[in-house]
């Protein structure tokens, strides 16, 4: 399904939904990452023929609108699977990279623990930043030690696992 509107079970043209945006950067993973989006992959596969078959038997507008977004969301993670890059991070290379956890220490006293994954896991609550990020970006092939400056600010690298 490469199209953003597609037919239902009856034959009738559903409307149109907005595709989610695919990011133009590399679609690094984690391992972990790749098996997220297998998962989504997998879960969305089984959303979708539910909601095919709720639509031929009940279609009404809300329904119809489920099978839309069901739709959009598989072809977004598809499309995510299709580019994945999967990388394994080095062990000990002493230099931060994809995969790393790193402790920061800012200007401001405050530390930070920070692992850099793929854009889709990245999840601040959980200490995970994207590799596309700006602290990411400032941070990959530096040591303990290192100042990097992000949003005029001072970062110092304090540990890196």
């Amino acid at each position: 399904m490469s199209i953003a509107f597609m037919k239902d079970p009856e034959g009738e043209v559903l409307e149109d939904i907005p595709e989610r945006p695919v990011s133009p950067h590399r679609n690094l993973v984690t391992p972990e990452g790749l098996a997220h989006i297998d998962a989504e992959v997998a879960r969305l596969q089984d959303a979708f023929s539910l909601a095919q078959k709720v639509v031929a038997k009940n279609g009404d507008e809300e329904e119809r609108h489920n099978l839309l977004r069901i739709g959009r969301d598989l072809r977004y993670w598809m499309a995510r699977r299709s580019n994945a890059e999967l990388v394994r991070p080095l062990k000990d290379s002493g230099k931060v990279q994809f995969g790393s956890t790193v402790v920061i220490a800012r200007e401001d006293g405050r530390r930070q623990r920070w692992r850099i994954v793929g854009e889709d896991e990245a999840d601040p609550s959980h200490e995970t930043i994207s590799h596309v990020s700006p602290l990411a970006r400032a941070l990959v092939n530096k040591v303990v030690g290192d100042v990097v400056e992000v949003n005029r600010m001072d970062v110092e690298v304090v540990e890196i696992h």
